[in-house]
């Protein structure tokens, strides 16, 4: 099979396509034909040597995928199903290929509703806006949302989550996407390019944060009295933690796992049709560094993903 192997740590120009053999699943592990590769800024990082993750090269990138089951030892799933899942994060899944063998367990049926594009876009930034937002916040109808970075890749998801959910949900937003966030049904959005937030919003429930810096601690301003932030991006930083208890609020850090139970939920939104999922551009498996170039880039609107 071909994958996407790196030797050394640097820019995209160190991915390289290669030949490997391919996996053999191991019992309750089924053997995917990968259809799609979701991308995601993680693997930027884990690229250019900014968190070592995988240790040291050769390794081989990825984690979101879609495709078809080719062979199955479980009873979950039988050749010929297609499906989609994040599998074994945060240890190597070796994404990037056009085999890949996976715990079953750690997929769901893909919805017909998606494309194997669309699929593989969801797992990572679907999960952990669930586990954000459903496991470790509890969100319900009555609570004012607010998720920083909302057209992003799991800030357009969390956005459409809350609202199945019954929130209110405000979201910060270039001007550039206020049109795409308003789609996704944002009650509020507030332009982070113009408007500070902490002097636009108050009395917000739970704050989920995507976006990283200075975010998370100045969203101590908007929470109301025993709110609760959500983080995707500072889970570990101590001081932080300290502050927001000092002050009464709660904080939690989203260590993002491959749950089944919420894979199926967000398959079944999709279903409903109260989830789409939104892909920036989507490039052929040979193009990999492009798709790393764009990513590196930031800003984008939605997921990128590869299509093999």
């Amino acid at each position: 099979m071909r994958a996407i192997t790196q030797r050394t740590l640097g820019g995209p120009e160190v991915l390289t396509i290669t030949d490997l053999p391919e996996p053999r699943p191991l019992p309750t592990e089924v053997l995917i034909r990968v259809k799609a590769i979701g991308l995601n800024p993680l693997e930027a990082r884990l690229r250019a040597g900014e968190f070592p993750l995988l240790g040291e090269p050769p390794f081989v990138l990825g984690w979101d995928v879609s495709g078809v089951v080719e062979s199955a030892r479980t009873g979950r799933f039988r050749p010929g199903d297609e499906v989609f899942g994040m599998p074994l994060f945060p240890r190597a899944a070796n994404a990037y290929a056009e085999v890949v063998a996976a715990p079953a367990v750690h997929l769901a049926h893909k919805p017909a509703v998606l494309s194997h594009a669309e699929a593989a876009a969801l797992p990572i930034a679907g999960l952990t806006a669930w586990q954000g937002l459903v496991d470790l916040a509890g969100v319900t109808g009555d609570d004012r949302v607010l998720v920083h970075g909302g057209g992003g890749g799991v800030g357009h998801v969390a956005i459409q989550l809350a609202k199945a959910l019954g929130a209110h949900v405000i979201t910060t937003a270039g001007a550039s996407k206020r049109e795409f966030v308003e789609g996704l049904g944002a009650d509020e959005v507030i332009d982070h390019t113009t408007v500070d937030f902490t002097e636009a919003i108050r009395d917000v429930d739970v704050v989920l944060d995507t976006i990283g810096g200075d975010t998370a601690e100045r969203s101590l301003d908007v929470l109301r009295p025993g709110g609760h932030l959500v983080t995707a991006v500072a889970d570990e930083e101590t001081e932080l933690i300290a502050k927001f208890e000092a002050a009464g609020m709660r904080f939690s850090g989203i260590a993002v796992d491959p749950d089944p139970v919420a894979l199926r939920g967000l398959a079944s939104l999709a279903e409903q049709g109260r989830l789409r999922v939104h892909v920036h551009e989507t490039f052929p498996f040979e193009r990999v560094a492009d798709a790393h170039r764009l990513l590196d880039g930031g800003h984008l609107q939605g997921k990128l993903v590869l299509t093999v």
